[in-house]
């Protein structure tokens, strides 16, 4: 009896400091960085900023002031991948923390908690699968973000094409709107943007559909958040869900899609997927996974 209840003892001293540690670790945002070889031989390096799944609320000013320090970094263009809101009254919040990245060029996707707010969810469901909207999640102000972002010059590549000049490089971009919420529709095929240096794919939920999509419509690299990297991870091991079809290993980081990379000679893309720099504010927990931004440096291929 006593041995049982000097384990159990130990038991939830372990699971307390678990859990005191996931708290602690869902804000330590990081900034990684990569390089990315898709330009043409002799292209200047073009730094491209990656922001995904901010999910801000008004009270997060500690997450507010980080992304603001992003703009002391040399980027050349911001690109962020959605899922910026976790409140009805975040959109002055969200602007207030891209509001000196603004001045960049930059483009944009939204993800569905973009359109509607976070509710309360078990986290074993997602081991049933991806989650679905409910009715009950209430609208959120899509049109003000919208408004807000394309008013800072960035480009809106929500099932649309676009271009940005950064560092000498015309980058041709591709998006679709959130594919885990059915609003995806790959654009009409086009010719690539006369003179630039690489097509680049922008999806919030990197599903495979809208992988092959891009990779097929000569995309180099296709940037995506919405797994969160798999938020509860196991140490040494991964991600145990990406709240997709996207396989746990590819749930964050650079990888070959379909696994021949475009330096190689063959077809496919490079993916980044990124873990994002937030959570729901019912589940603010991250272990062994990291909040993140990150800094792709494209270079020439070879």
């Amino acid at each position: 009896m006593i041995v049982a209840r000097r384990a159990a003892v130990a038991l939830a001293a372990v699971a307390g400091a678990g859990l005191a540690w996931s708290l602690a670790e869902a804000r330590a945002y990081t900034l990684r960085r990569v390089e990315v070889p898709i330009l043409p031989p002799g292209s200047r390096p073009v730094r491209l900023l990656h922001l995904s799944d901010l999910h801000l609320t008004p009270a997060q000013r500690g997450k507010v002031a980080w992304l603001r320090r992003l703009a002391q970094e040399r980027v050349d263009a911001v690109i962020t991948t959605g899922d910026n809101l976790a409140h009805p009254g975040a959109v002055p919040t969200v602007l207030e923390a891209l509001e000196p990245l603004l001045a960049k060029p930059g483009a944009f996707v939204f993800g569905s908690n973009d359109y509607h707010g976070p509710l309360p969810k078990n986290p074993l469901a997602y081991f049933a699968g991806p989650s679905r909207l409910q009715e009950r999640q209430a609208q959120l102000p899509t049109e003000e973000l919208r408004a807000g972002l394309a008013a800072g010059g960035w480009v809106d590549l929500n099932n649309a094409r676009g271009s940005l000049a950064a560092a000498g490089s015309v980058l041709d971009l591709v998006g679709v709107d959130d594919p885990h919420i059915g609003l995806d529709v790959m654009p009409s095929p086009a010719e690539r943007v006369e003179g630039a240096a690489a097509r680049i794919g922008v999806a919030h939920a990197p599903y495979t559909r809208v992988l092959d999509g891009m990779a097929a419509d000569g995309a180099e690299l296709i940037l995506a958040g919405h797994t969160h990297g798999g938020q509860v991870c196991v140490p040494f091991y991964g991600a145990l869900v990406t709240n997709c079809d996207l396989d746990t290993s590819r749930a964050s980081g650079l990888h070959g899609w379909p696994g021949v990379r475009p330096d190689s000679g063959g077809a496919g893309a490079y993916v980044h997927v990124s873990a994002g720099l937030g959570t729901s504010p019912y589940t603010p927990i991250r272990f062994a996974c990291r909040p993140e931004a990150t800094i792709l440096t494209l270079v020439p291929r070879g």
